[in-house]
């Protein structure tokens, strides 16, 4: 640690170009208007924080290795903050590991879990500011569960088709949902179905699908583009199933190629903003920060990684550049002790895991969990609607519009708030 009045280097990687570009320049905004509004306060103990940004382009573990490396030995960044790079499977680790400085970032790797756990003291710098992959799974079937006990959409079977895509992230996902279904009175009728991705083209798959005839069609593939294609290919020729899209289907871009053919589509994060005040708040000043065509609910992300590690450090008495374990050590374990409430919900570190603890999949607390977050998409030229987990929930389900009307007939008898057993 050094009392220099210097600016304190913090790496941040991003894939600023590559099939995740989009989601890549919404994480390096927010750590932009991160470290504005840091620097605008007085920094990080009275140092101004600068920012390094690596472009990690495909995400391969060679790109996030090297970019890296670049950050620790070309720019002695004493911390790496960002959002997720989808692809490296930890390999990124041990460049920071050797180095002994903080990683934060929202990689949403189950995988994180047996890194960490593997060796705690090698690895004490690493979070993970997100629950894993795999909570979605389970996420979602009690959320497609809860919409047909509360009676607010009937189902016409309790088969589910799954699709997914071809990274890791993906398929981890699609197991998941598999492996729960049972327990709540579902069958997979269909998959899990592995697509080679990126792709464009999804109707063969589709018609392996429709053969099925599901109640519940899910692809848990997350590029925004291809998710796009396959949503318009879906409404060319629609079943009369629920459609889930992962994570991608979140951004605008998934909005502006899919148009009215994603309207209806349900999309879920285990990170995203909140319609709270503080959520509004933030998403007021990042738009009038970077323009309408932003999307603040992926760029709170890093934005939120950001202040935490700021907090922490300021609590730990600094930051410690790479070499200095000592020091980073005592900001680890100021983040790890910390209960921080984002603009997303709470950031609160599993002692073991080291990564978010969900809501309300493993505590039933929202105060002590980062919320599993359903939208529907129901005007595409409107904002997403956040239709679950109470107490977050600000709209309520509604039928998409490609499906038959007596999936709807309960709907008005439903309580829009009740999402008391997800």
């Amino acid at each position: 640690m050094t009392s220099s009045m210097e600016p304190v280097p913090i790496g941040s990687m991003v894939p600023l170009t590559g099939p995740s570009a989009a989601d890549g320049a919404e994480f390096r905004k927010g750590m932009i208007l991160a470290v504005e509004e840091l620097n605008a306060r007085g920094g990080l103990l009275g140092r101004p924080i600068l920012p390094i940004f690596a472009d990690t382009c495909r995400q391969t573990a060679e790109e996030v290795v090297t970019a890296a490396r670049w950050l620790i030995e070309k720019h002695k960044v004493h911390a790496i903050v960002n959002g997720y790079n989808i692809g490296p499977q930890n390999s990124e680790y041990e460049p920071i590991a050797d180095a002994g400085i903080i990683y934060v970032h929202a990689n949403t790797l189950l995988q994180h879990h047996d890194t960490v756990m593997s060796d705690p003291d090698r690895y004490f710098g690493c979070f993970m500011a997100d629950p894993a992959d795999y909570w979605y799974g389970p996420g979602f079937i009690k959320f497609i569960s809860w919409l047909r006990d509360s009676g607010q959409w009937t189902p016409h079977s309790n088969r589910i088709a799954i699709i997914s895509g071809s990274k890791p992230y993906s398929i981890v996902i699609a197991n998941a949902m598999a492996n729960a279904a049972a327990d709540f009175g579902w069958e997979v009728a269909f998959g899990p179905k592995i697509v080679q991705t990126p792709t464009h083209h999804w109707r063969d798959v589709l018609e392996e699908a429709r053969a099925t005839n599901p109640a519940v069609l899910a692809n848990t593939h997350f590029y925004a583009v291809d998710l796009a294609h396959f949503q318009r290919q879906f409404r060319a020729n629609p079943m009369d199933c629920i459609v889930y899209l992962q994570y991608g289907a979140m951004h605008r871009t998934f909005n502006d190629i899919a148009q009215e053919a994603c309207d209806g589509v349900i999309v879920s994060s285990v990170i995203g903003l909140l319609r709270d005040e503080m959520g509004k708040r933030f998403e007021a000043r990042y738009i009038a920060r970077f323009g309408e065509g932003s999307t603040a609910t992926i760029g709170c992300q890093s934005y939120s990684n950001m202040h935490h590690y700021a907090v922490a450090a300021a609590m730990a008495g600094g930051s410690g550049p790479p070499g200095d374990f000592e020091q980073n050590r005592k900001v680890a374990f100021a983040l790890k002790g910390m209960i921080y409430r984002s603009v997303h919900g709470t950031i609160r570190y599993h002692p073991d895991w080291q990564a978010v603890v969900p809501y309300p999949v493993v505590t039933h607390d929202p105060s002590l969990g980062m919320p599993h977050i359903f939208y529907q998409i129901q005007d595409f030229r409107k904002p997403l609607s956040m239709i679950a987990p109470e107490p977050y929930n600000t709209e309520r389900f509604i039928s998409p519009p490609w499906m038959s009307g007596r999936t709807a007939a309960r709907q008005t008898t439903a309580n829009p708030r009740g999402l008391v057993g997800l």
